[in-house]
């Protein structure tokens, strides 16, 4: 974060740093500010805290404890109240008032003393959490249904709770001038290749913004920029199983504070299309799922544009296909039923979003009877194109990856407008973009297409095949561990 902050030392003079603090905070203009001046054994003190965050029970209990205190402690009265007088764990000594200003506005109290240049970080403050439930986006049939939540010290404390390793680092950093979000870097020192830790780590505190008002997708664009490019080069996640598994393969994990998803980075295009459900089936089970849904999943771009190019050119077709095609051409050009269709189904998706889960059903109904039966009747659409492209809308919906599957309907779309005005050239001309597109692609340092695109055996195999567990025994070179075993 590039700011320069002018420092204000903790002054002796308890009623200058109470005149300063109570002028930065604007303690008289917000409500939700706490000051309490206070005097125990005859010394006076002044506390600061965030009505929100205050954990009232834990305050109340370090104010019965200060109440002993006597004039025998006041000789070195800070050592005193950290080490014997309050009964918290987190405390750490506090010598800026801008620094203290910070810790307020994030939700630990502040307490300084008369006499003393320095103050006391009491870190009280408690979230109002919702439960770890499992994510709707990622949900499983066997398996854990816990899922990350809004509060970043409980996010961490999930991963903990799978990887018990002493390696295991959750680094915090401090990100926008104004918002002053927490985020945290999560890795495993002895694994994740120290160039990505710290690339991540310095990316982070050179953000030059008010704050991250999106949460993590502020930092995406910050940190991996490529504005114009819709595939995505990390991937998000709400299931601590999945982000724990990732950080024993070498990735990095980035939390920001406020936001249930959890960005892994590196990720290669083939990390968009697996799902934690594989894992939870027989190797051979979950192998077949995997090849059903990248089977889904090329569907969704190419099937489409390719029986366009067929039914704009029935001559391409042999005798025993010639039922592919368009039997009763519309009133609308297949090109304007499609895209009217995509943008259809765009705003039924947005619709979706907005409405009630009560009427979410109600909506699904009108759109699939009324407006679907009444479009082929009145020749708006044929029937060929409302069964294509409910197919190439069943493989987006089978990408588990939700920013890979807006990706793909981008593709597809281009794809569509190539072959309506250039046929089968089109077709190969956007096809071979596209291929190259993604084999350009890099994900700091790892190629997109990897283990394809170069090409390496063990992690091709790994990535079209559920590979059992005891055989998983080397970590993906493309992340460069530096502990390459598992």
């Amino acid at each position: 974060m590039k700011q320069n902050p002018k420092k204000q030392p903790v002054s002796p003079s308890l009623k200058k740093n109470i005149d300063y603090l109570k002028k930065e905070l604007a303690v008289d203009k917000s409500f939700d500010l706490v000051f309490l001046e206070l005097n125990y054994g005859g010394i006076d003190m002044a506390l600061f805290t965030l009505d929100a965050f205050a954990k009232d029970e834990a305050l109340t209990q370090i104010q019965r404890e200060l109440n002993h205190i006597d004039e025998a402690d006041k000789d070195d009265i800070l050592d005193h109240l950290m080490k014997s007088r309050i009964p918290y764990v987190e405390l750490e000594k506090v010598d800026d008032l801008e620094d203290a200003v910070t810790e307020i506005l994030s939700g630990p109290a502040v307490l300084l003393i008369d006499g003393v240049s320095e103050g006391i970080v009491i870190d009280t403050r408690e979230y109002e959490i919702r439960g770890p439930e499992e994510p709707e986006s990622e949900q499983v049939i066997r398996g854990s249904r816990d899922g990350f939540v809004e509060t970043l010290v409980f996010n961490a404390g999930l991963v903990r709770r799978r990887v018990r390793d002493r390696n295991l680092r959750n680094e915090f950093v401090r990100v926008g001038r104004r918002s002053l979000s927490d985020c945290c870097v999560t890795y495993i020192a002895d694994i994740a290749d120290p160039k990505l830790v710290e690339h991540i780590k310095k990316g982070l505190e050179e953000m030059d913004t008010d704050g991250l008002p999106m949460g993590d997708k502020t930092v995406e664009e910050f940190l991996f920029g490529d504005y114009t490019n819709p595939y995505p080069v990390i991937r998000y996640t709400e299931r601590p199983d999945v982000a724990s598994s990732h950080l024993l393969e070498g990735h990095v994990l980035i939390m920001v504070d406020g936001s249930p998803s959890v960005i892994i980075t590196p990720a290669s295009f083939w990390h968009h299309l697996q799902h934690a459900e594989e894992y939870r089936h027989k190797p051979i089970v979950g192998s077949t799922l995997r090849l059903v849904r990248f089977a889904a999943v090329w569907t969704s771009i190419f099937l489409l544009p390719l029986w366009f190019v067929f039914a704009e050119n029935p001559g391409l077709l042999p005798d025993q296909l010639a039922y592919i095609g368009v039997d009763e051409p519309g009133e609308v050009p297949l090109i304007g039923q499609f895209i009217a269709a995509e943008i259809g189904i765009e705003m039924l998706r947005m619709a979706a979003i907005h409405t009630p889960t009560a009427l979410g059903t109600a909506l699904g109904l009108v759109a699939a009877i009324l407006i679907g039966e009444v479009a082929i009747e009145v020749g708006l659409f044929t029937h060929e194109v409302v069964l294509y492209l409910s197919i190439a809308a069943i493989g987006s919906f089978a990408t588990p990856s939700y920013e890979m599957s807006l990706a793909n309907r981008m593709m597809r779309i281009a794809l569509l407008i190539l072959c309506a005005f250039f046929h089968v050239p089109g077709y190969m001309i956007g096809a071979t973009l596209l291929i190259l597109l993604l084999a350009s692609m890099k994900a700091f340092h790892v190629p997109y297409l990897w283990p394809f695109l170069p090409f390496n055996r063990r992690g091709a195999r790994d990535v079209l095949f559920r590979a059992p567990m005891p055989l998983k025994n080397r970590r993906p070179r493309a992340l460069h561990p530096i502990d390459p075993d598992r």
